[in-house]
């Protein structure tokens, strides 16, 4: 299996994973074009989508949906209050309804030889997913927009091969920014976002002898940047009380402007 950002951050995100068979997208937030262009650098085309599985219904996760599907004709998987909110975005044009496929959390959706599981994650949203993805042997996950972390999410990220996980914000930089108090408050709240210091816990409960690439994603473009993100997690694995160190894994951010390395799982 591969996993590849195409795009990740607070302006729009877009995980491809795949086989030498079956192709999906976890989310398409970013232009149709940048979609295409991104598939086609990793030798996909958009016709050969299998499936696009949406995690909620922002804006920076659905806003290349309705060209794509259009265009391709591919399924569409959400659960069933995500589709009624995705039904209603005029901004998404029209596209034939037979594509939208309702999913439940905790019930696993086989599309061509991936097996892919959705989970509950808290998010102000209608009723928002993250997802772990099998082949063969190979397991990934895809974990953003949580307010949040419980024992519930961490059982549902044990045993992974990679993992592209949220680290949104730093929570200092946040607190003295720009943003309105409003603001600060959703992101900070348990259906905001996770910090970097919350992504670095959430790691430390997870992390086992064969994890081998961890992907820090969705960042955000006023309250985080790369370095930051990275050097934070590190430093809480680093601490952690589990046996392991930074170095024994592949961690790396994902950028909201270029695609990430070709994970390979």
């Amino acid at each position: 299996m591969r996993l590849v950002s195409i795009a990740s951050g607070s302006s729009g995100n877009c995980i491809y994973a795949g086989t030498e068979n079956t192709h999906i997208l976890i989310d398409a937030g970013v232009s149709n074009k940048r979609i295409e262009q991104g598939l086609n650098d990793i030798g996909v085309r958009g016709r050969e989508l299998d499936g696009i599985f949406i995690t909620h219904e922002h804006s920076d996760h659905v806003k290349g949906l309705g060209v794509l599907a259009r265009k391709h004709g591919v399924p569409i998987y959400a659960t069933k209050d995500t589709l009624e909110e995705i039904r209603g975005m005029k901004s998404l044009g029209e596209y034939p309804e037979e594509l939208l496929h309702p999913i439940l959390p905790d019930t696993e959706i086989s599309v061509g030889d991936m097996e892919v599981r959705p989970f509950r994650i808290d998010h102000d949203a209608a009723d928002p997913v993250a997802y772990r993805i099998q082949a063969g042997r190979s397991t990934a996950a895809v974990a953003t927009d949580m307010g949040h972390f419980d024992q519930y999410i961490i059982e549902h990220l044990q045993g992974l091969d990679a993992i592209l996980l949220e680290s949104n914000h730093d929570v200092r930089m946040l607190e003295t920014g720009p943003y309105p108090y409003y603001l600060k408050r959703r992101i900070l709240g348990d259906h905001g976002h996770l910090s970097n210091d919350s992504a670095g816990r959430l790691l430390n409960y997870i992390l086992h002898d064969n994890m081998k690439h961890i992907l820090l994603g969705h960042l955000s473009k006023e309250n985080n940047y790369e370095e930051l993100a990275y050097e934070t997690v590190k430093v809480e694995i680093d601490q952690g009380d589990h046996g392991y160190c930074s170095g024994d894994f592949h961690l790396s951010v994902a950028r909201r402007d270029e695609m990430s390395e070709i994970i390979t799982i």
